[in-house]
């Protein structure tokens, strides 16, 4: 994107002003494009869990601070402010709603780290107030809204980078290039697991919210559901209005690896069964699942996942695999190359041009370069990758939601010939509003971005 003012980016978006309104969106604006030198000024959204490694990361990348805190629970924010104070850094400005701290001129991008049901909404309304977006995996809550974001990225000239920091590791950029360029034959099959300890959750009554938690914001483009403490703070993972199980939490970390190495985007064919097995809780999302997925060509990925005890495989506990016509490749053995029905180990033939990275902050780094370069060839995960590999994650849920194998179609992101799959693509109803003044009167509902 070339270097716009304010003044410029607003009147290139004018055309477009009264369908965004229509569409419950927010005006586009934004700041000049920064020099390389000017501070990076950024916003974290969701600063209970995984929101605290991007407060650090943002915080000890040079050239970047942290300005400001959003989170719908106020009682986060001082323990939060302190990892950026100490740092030697003013004390962040703090906003239990998204929709004030949009209206903020001194934010450049914001770090969205919020429920899975969030990540969406937040992403496009970030690029439509013209902040650049890091968010967390995965991208969406559904396949729909995953596409939305995507478009939103574009039509705005956002730079968006998907939290699968594997992407930004150089042990598996260089695994997969070597796996690309037929080091075991050609590439036939990706296999990733993901068993991960995940013990009985209980059950939760319902009760009032805490008077420091901001409930209707909290649910935001969810369903108008009552509050129990099995939501908040972490086990809405496995509910399916919020989460999308260890299938699209860690799972999604190995999904996208291996979708990432046998270098394809969405399959024709999906099948995926499994259950909550082993204990009765409050959860709903499977704590044992197999998904296959097979695309046009033939080429396969299969994934598990297992929370209950179980014995680590070739892949290890989390990890991938990745089968050739002549051989494999694991996660475990640090991708060594093996030959034949034996598995004779093989010296990688000859090197590659280094990769780099391996550290925590390499991820946000790629992500700080790009939003500078203003170039989305930069990022080592935009936006579009995180939403294919995000929507195999929704294809397998959905076939285990319905205990039945699904035809797709790639290129329309539609089930093929089954409308009741098709409903599942994304939500039937839309987000509470909140009354007030400004965009406190928004829905909160991810729009269709035209």
């Amino acid at each position: 994107m070339d270097n716009i003012s304010r003044r410029d980016f607003i009147q290139k978006s004018t055309g477009a002003a009264a369908g965004l309104a229509a569409a419950g969106s927010l005006l586009a604006f934004g700041r000049e494009a920064m020099a390389q030198g000017e501070e990076l000024r950024v916003a974290v959204l969701g600063i209970n869990g995984r929101g605290g490694s991007h407060i650090g990361a943002f915080t000890r990348i040079e050239g970047s601070r942290v300005v400001a805190l959003c989170d719908p629970d106020e009682t986060l924010f001082e323990s939060r402010a302190a990892a950026v104070t100490n740092a030697g850094y003013p004390k962040p400005k703090f906003y239990p709603d998204i929709r004030d701290l949009l209206e903020d001129d001194e934010i450049d991008a914001i770090s969205i780290a919020t429920p899975n049901h969030w990540h969406c909404l937040a992403t496009i309304w970030g690029c439509q107030a013209g902040k650049d977006v890091y968010v967390e995996k995965p991208l969406s809550w559904g396949i729909w809204e995953g596409r939305q974001a995507v478009k939103a990225a574009r039509k705005y000239g956002r730079i968006v980078q998907v939290g699968t920091q594997r992407r930004s590791d150089g042990r598996f950029r260089d695994a997969v290039a070597r796996y690309r360029r037929g080091d075991v034959g050609t590439p036939v099959m990706a296999r990733a697991t993901c068993y991960k300890p995940r013990p009985s959750i209980g059950y939760q009554p319902v009760e009032d919210p805490p008077a420091t938690l901001h409930w209707d914001v909290w649910k935001g483009p969810g369903p108008d559901v009552p509050f129990h403490r099995n939501l908040v703070h972490y086990n809405w993972h496995w509910f399916y209005d919020f989460g999308n199980g260890d299938l699209g939490n860690q799972g999604v970390h190995q999904m996208d690896v291996a979708r990432w190495g046998i270098d394809k985007a969405l399959p024709v064919h999906v099948s995926s069964t499994g259950g909550r097995l082993g204990y009765d809780d409050q959860a709903e999302t499977p704590n044992t699942q197999t998904c296959s997925f097979q695309y046009d060509d033939g080429t396969m990925l299969v994934f598990e996942v297992r929370g209950l005890p179980t014995a680590e495989e070739s892949g290890g506990r989390i990890g991938n695999q990745f089968y050739g016509s002549e051989g494999w490749m694991s996660e475990n053995d640090g991708f060594q190359a093996h030959i034949g029905y034996n598995g004779e180990v093989q010296e990688f033939d000859g090197p590659l041009p280094p990769v780099g990275g391996a550290g925590a902050d390499d991820h946000f780094a790629n992500f700080v370069k790009a939003v500078r370069s203003r170039r989305v060839e930069d990022l080592n995960a935009d936006v579009l990758e995180g939403h294919y590999s995000a929507a195999l994650c929704h294809l397998g849920m959905i076939s285990h939601r319905l205990g039945r194998a699904l035809e797709f179609d790639p290129e329309k992101e539609e089930f093929v010939g089954d409308d009741e799959a098709n409903s599942m693509l994304r939500r039937p109803f839309g987000g509470v509003t909140r009354s007030g003044s400004g965009l406190r009167t928004r829905a909160f509902e991810v729009p269709d971005v035209v």
